[in-house]
């Protein structure tokens, strides 16, 4: 037995973070939305969307929940938590979708997921 599958012991993912903006767009929907959807089509564990209040890009214009015209186009970070594989397996499916901007990938330990027992 790996002591990745040993219960209670950490399990080594890695953390996929994808930032863009309530109105970029994949097709007809919400990239956010077609991100998270093309995760679940492929198996990933899970997505999670958080919504920003406040944030900044590339261009350096300011996006706030303040401003009235522009609380529409908030910044959205989309997180998935997964095996190495199956991120790398996501990512050219993403690249295809997101055109330009910023993703991030980091190493994590996954102490638990799904059910306890008991």
């Amino acid at each position: 037995m790996d002591s990745q599958d040993i219960p209670g012991l950490p399990k080594d993912a890695v953390l996929l973070r994808i930032y863009t903006s309530e109105r970029k767009t994949f097709g007809h929907a919400p990239l956010f939305e077609a991100i998270v959807t093309k995760a679940l089509e492929m198996g990933l564990a899970g997505a999670t969307v958080l919504r920003g209040p406040l944030g900044y890009g590339h261009s350096s214009r300011i996006h706030t929940a303040k401003i009235l015209d522009l609380s529409n186009d908030l910044p959205v970070v989309i997180e998935i938590a997964e095996s190495q594989a199956r991120i790398d397996a996501f990512l050219p499916v993403l690249d295809g979708m997101i055109g330009k901007g910023l993703v991030t990938l980091e190493k994590i330990q996954v102490l638990h997921y799904g059910p306890r027992a008991g």
